[in-house]
């Protein structure tokens, strides 16, 4: 029993990570555990380990840390790249060390050994793809065409230079502190896969995603398979019913069943949760870059929309309250002449309450033509080298 309770403990203390880490910040958990759990994770942890190694090893091992950290989070490097070859290698091993010998089995045909290999291989295809390919590097040669591609919508992105590329900064770039590039249609820059995600490789990050996701939940099922298998090859179900006398009902049996499967496949079980946790963040993390996708926005605009509609949103208000109080002015002076019914001042809107704020995407081409777009990006296109270039 000591490894079920392990394997429970287990799920619980990553399940509550993972929303601690993932969800914190959400209003609903303000002022609980999981947002000091949240804060910990993100900011205490690093903070705290700063001051350890500062009272340990004095400034010196101050400054190794801030080396450290200056080439992990601030420079191109390979860490998270070993890492995810790492993950996927250790997992399809331990997949073919616990489920292999089953398959052949009941439900499973002795294809997915095969199959397995080939979507695991083709994961790794679509990593080093998106990993290695040029996502829209901006240069002296190609910016005059791309100013002709990506017009300056003059709310979001307006004409300037790059202060570090001494070119015209185009709409929709950014210039890439880590990968010290600008990068046309500028998504984020991914730890990952240690590369930009811009205009050119948007279609195989896309891809990478969603084929992961596949992948993640094709081992949770074929795993759920081999130990259904199980369960009818060894007629563990017969066997309760039969011999110890259990009701053969769901309620009754489904926590012997349990209890057998913890039991004598913990492995093959810790592995299925694993991947089922991961194709959830997977799903999560595929449903918002399809939402960019068919809306033709990137991460980047995401945070300068809220920047910009946050703003707008404060000096509409600001005229608004200004255009409320000569209202009040002025209806204050028609009171006095002509008496306003109680229940209509009442029920008379604000004009705080007409403050509205619009986002006007220009670059939204309807969701079809968004699409292609991605698949097609604008620079890979005859029209665009044959296009007039366009001066800075």
């Amino acid at each position: 029993m000591e490894v079920e309770w392990l394997l429970v403990i287990h799920g619980l203390v990553t399940l509550l990570v993972l929303i601690s880490f993932l969800c914190g910040q959400w209003p609903i958990f303000e002022g609980t555990f999981i947002q000091k759990i949240n804060f910990f994770l993100t900011f205490g942890a690093c903070d705290y380990f700063r001051r350890f190694v500062g009272a340990v090893f004095g400034q010196k091992g101050s400054d190794v840390l801030f080396c450290v950290e200056y080439y992990c989070c601030d420079r191109p490097n390979p860490i998270l790249q070993v890492i995810y070859l790492g993950i996927i290698g250790a997992s399809y091993y331990f997949i073919v060390q616990s489920c292999f010998k089953y398959i052949p089995g009941y439900y499973l045909g002795e294809v997915h050994r095969y199959m397995s290999l080939l979507a695991v291989g083709g994961g790794i295809l679509l990593f080093l793809l998106t990993s290695f390919s040029d996502p829209g590097t901006v240069n002296a040669v190609n910016v005059s065409h791309y100013l002709s591609a990506y017009p300056y919508d003059n709310i979001i992105f307006s004409e300037k230079e790059c202060p570090t590329c001494k070119i015209p900064k185009l709409s929709r770039s950014k210039h890439c502190r880590i990968c010290d590039r600008c990068v046309a249609r500028f998504d984020h820059h991914c730890g990952w896969m240690n590369n930009c995600i811009g205009e050119k490789n948007t279609r195989y990050f896309m891809a990478f995603l969603l084929w992961h996701f596949l992948l993640c939940l094709y081992g949770t099922v074929a795993i759920a398979l081999v130990l259904a298998g199980r369960l009818k090859e060894l007629r563990v179900i017969d066997i309760l019913t039969v011999y110890y006398g259990f009701e053969k009902s769901f309620s009754s049996l489904a926590p012997h069943v349990v209890v057998w499967l913890l039991d004598s496949y913990n492995t093959q079980i810790l592995i299925m949760v694993f991947l089922a946790i991961v194709s959830m963040l997977l799903a999560g993390f595929l449903a918002y870059h399809t939402k960019l996708c068919v809306t033709n926005t990137t991460t980047n605009e995401t945070f300068k929309w809220q920047e910009y509609l946050s703003w707008k949103k404060k000096v509409n208000e600001a005229k608004a309250s200004a255009a409320a109080l000569k209202a009040s002015l002025g209806e204050l002076n028609q009171e006095k002449k002509h008496p306003v019914s109680k229940w209509k001042a009442f029920f008379q809107r604000s004009h705080l309450e007409e403050v509205e704020v619009v986002k006007n995407n220009i670059y939204d081409k309807g969701m079809l033509q968004n699409v292609v777009e991605i698949v097609v990006p604008l620079s890979t296109r005859r029209s665009f080298l044959q296009g007039k270039p366009k001066s800075g």
